[in-house]
């Protein structure tokens, strides 16, 4: 099946997981007149019936029943290990495809969804919403454009302390989720590094089990990543946080820029502005609070529709998941090891096609 964006309106969305994050897709696009939701797939009876009744389209419990359905774009939001392969045979059928974070359970995965994507010629786009959030957004351009000097380190925090049961969710199953908080959110601190700093040159990783009985899963990651030119940065997710935390700091030789909470149970999304005195004393401070819901979705989801009608470039592309995961397999590697590893030149080479 192919795809003519010049042709067909409006674009038929397929959703392969109707969780959380595929409730927000379908949400985003049922309300978007350029776009008809034509079907669902989910393996829950539950979720199917919810699905079916919200949007009065074919609900299916297998993606590849969804796949034969006359599609252009597909939206995957199933678990982890389960979305690689639908993503996959979607692209190879033509269709363009928004696919909820991680890019892959592990490199070899991402690899895969990328190698598709290229052979394809379609939009594989990854969700990464959080750089989406206007106070984030905004401290990025605010980091390129000078405004705290010469980045000499980072502090990133990002966890929630779970639900009862939270170790019995796909999640907590290595088998369907791949991997622990360094994959769950911790993924998303690695791609915010990435685009704030680039490709690190050595990473040093701590992964620990402490609360969930999720093993060998993690429920705590800490890292430690070097930049060439001498930055460092710091990361710490957490599924123990118990209260629920964003944290993203950034220190330069003139000043920091700091992002605090994503609204709802992370608190307002704030972002502070210290400017460094020459002669001491305390910063001179200016802030921002956005308030309002979350428009990071509704933002990403625009970025999509304008990579797919126009070959416009965007965030959240093939060449950057690639980056990311070949920090994260690192990581890994460097907490089974016990030991600071640097990031091959090859690897970083890479990264930056």
């Amino acid at each position: 099946m192919t795809s003519n964006l010049a042709n067909i309106a409006p674009l038929r969305i397929g959703l392969a997981g109707f969780g959380l994050i595929g409730r927000r897709r379908a949400q985003i696009a049922a309300a978007d007149s350029r776009v008809q939701l034509a079907g669902i797939a989910d393996p829950s009876p539950v979720a199917r019936l919810e699905a079916a009744a919200l949007y009065k389209v074919p609900v299916d419990a297998d993606a590849r029943k969804l796949l034969r359905r006359p599609l252009d774009v597909l939206l995957v939001a199933a678990p982890n290990v389960q979305a690689v392969p639908i993503a996959v045979a979607a692209l190879r059928r033509g269709l363009h495809v928004l696919m909820e974070k991680p890019p892959g359970a592990n490199l070899g995965q991402c690899r895969r969804l990328c190698s598709a994507a290229e052979t394809s010629g379609r939009i594989l786009k990854f969700g990464f919403n959080h750089r989406y959030h206007p106070a984030v957004a905004r401290l990025a351009q605010s980091v390129r454009a000078g405004d705290i000097g010469k980045i000499i380190n980072l502090r990133v925090r990002y966890g929630h302390g779970g639900r009862p049961g939270y170790d019995q969710e796909w999640r907590g199953q290595a088998r369907l989720s791949g991997g622990g908080e360094l994959l769950d959110q911790g993924v998303h601190l690695l791609d915010l590094l990435h685009w704030l700093l680039g490709m690190p040159d050595s990473v040093y990783a701590e992964l620990q089990t402490a609360v969930w009985p999720v093993q060998p899963l993690e429920d705590n990651a800490f890292a430690l990543l070097h930049y060439p030119g001498g930055a460092v940065a710091s990361l710490h997710s957490s599924w123990t946080q118990w209260k629920n935390l964003f944290s993203l700091e950034v220190f330069g030789e003139t000043g920091s820029l700091i992002v605090e909470g994503l609204g709802g149970s992370y608190g307002p999304e704030t972002l502070l502005h210290h400017r460094r005195r020459p002669a001491g004393g305390p910063p001179e401070t200016t802030s921002a609070e956005f308030q309002g819901p979350d428009s990071s979705w509704q933002l990403e989801w625009e970025d999509f529709m304008n990579a797919m009608q126009h070959r416009a470039p965007y965030l959240g592309a093939p060449a950057e998941a690639m980056a990311v995961m070949q920090v994260l397999d690192r990581l890994r590697s460097s907490a089974r090891l016990r030991r600071r590893l640097p990031i091959a030149v090859a690897q970083a080479a890479a990264a930056a096609v």
